[in-house]
């Protein structure tokens, strides 16, 4: 068990475009995944990319199962994507609160799609191709920003719904993603 450091925003590396995987069958690869993997279960995150914890690859992770942070957000199933591929399923955009593990105690009100294909491999190099909606889209397009570059705050359009989070959610013990 490997529990990673999360590197916070202003790190340059989160804003460097990620590389993508090749070699389905290194040990880098999957010591990488289990690390993602144990990191994310530690701080109670939905999802993890690698160029959190400072590796840049095209490699997220995500879950959400009965998470005391998202109490009445539906299951999403634990799932490797590897060098993903988003095709926004329909223009129509849903605003929703979203932090990160790499802006801590920060929340922000994030314009995302709400129907959304995703495309991509797992850890052994088999396809995935899932269609889905609602929070599950939202943690998708999150962290595949991660292999972008891109951080929620860049994509908030009204700073005002931006801020921290205890101050916004008083008395919710909410943490970050």
């Amino acid at each position: 068990m490997a529990i990673r450091d999360v590197l916070r925003m202003g790190d340059p590396r989160l804003l460097e475009p990620a590389r993508p995987v090749a070699d389905f069958a290194s040990p880098e690869l999957t010591q990488l995944i289990v690390d993602m993997h144990d990191t994310m279960r530690a701080l109670n995150g939905a999802g993890l990319a690698a160029p959190q914890i400072g590796v840049g690859l095209q490699v997220v992770i995500f879950e959400v199962n009965a998470n005391p942070r998202y109490p009445d957000a539906e299951s999403v199933p634990f799932t490797v994507l590897i060098n993903p591929v988003l095709t926004s399923l329909s223009d129509t955009l849903e605003e929703g609160w979203e932090g990160c593990l790499s802006v801590p105690g920060m929340r922000g009100l994030v314009p995302r799609h709400t129907n959304l294909r995703y495309q991509g491999l797992d850890a052994a190099g088999r396809e995935i191709d899932r269609s889905v909606s609602g929070f599950h889209a939202r943690v998708v397009q999150h962290e595949v920003d991660h292999l972008r570059g891109v951080l929620y705050p860049m994509r908030i359009r009204d700073l005002r719904y931006f801020g921290f989070t205890e101050t916004l959610f008083p008395g919710q013990n909410l943490q970050d993603d």
